[in-house]
């Protein structure tokens, strides 16, 4: 079904936009909850609640891209559950070693009078990604979007896990050195 059929079944509170949001993009979903929890029923849940979410977003809004708006839900709830389950367990993982290779080329968010507004920062990180070599830019986004491993990442694209590390290492470098030439805190 069309995206655009999807989300007016969603403003018609119609129960079979989540059959056919679960149908169309459900594998999409799964796989980024799976990417970052390791766990297919936690997974499974986060999935569920993204259905829900979106059910309580639509309306008032309606998403452009739909994918990407099921995307950002399902990867932002799941990152929220991995925060919780952390927090309890201490352990590290898949998810905390990517989170903080990005750590020195993002700003620092603590420290107010040095931050550009959130928005204007992705803008500038989309902007770079756009500027970028496919390959690169897909790495990026697999990596830090949807957390995906490196031994993953060199499996999917053909490369050594050593080539993946040393072509986001580039790519983070020559983010952070346009992020800081912007003018923004590091």
């Amino acid at each position: 079904m069309e995206d655009h059929k999807i989300i007016d079944l969603y403003w018609a509170r119609s129960q079979q936009a989540i059959v056919e949001s679960d149908q169309k993009y459900g594998p999409y979903c799964r796989a980024i909850a799976l990417g970052i929890l390791a766990m297919r029923e936690d997974a499974e849940e986060c999935v569920n609640d993204t259905w829900l979410r979106a059910w309580n977003a639509m309306p008032p809004q309606r998403p452009s891209v739909l994918s990407a708006f099921f995307g950002k839900l399902t990867r932002n709830l799941s990152l929220d559950r991995w925060r919780r389950e952390r927090a309890a367990k201490r352990g590290g993982g898949q998810v905390e070693v990517a989170l903080q290779e990005l750590e020195d080329c993002l700003p620092d968010c603590r420290v107010p009078d040095q931050e550009l507004d959130a928005r204007e920062t992705a803008d500038l990180i989309s902007t770079f990604l756009r500027t970028q070599p496919e390959l690169d830019r897909r790495l990026f986004v697999r990596r830090y979007f949807h957390l995906e491993a490196l031994s993953s990442l060199g499996k999917r694209f053909g490369l050594t896990e050593s080539q993946v590390k040393s072509r986001l290492y580039r790519t983070r470098q020559k983010l952070k050195l346009l992020l800081e030439h912007e003018g923004v805190a590091i």
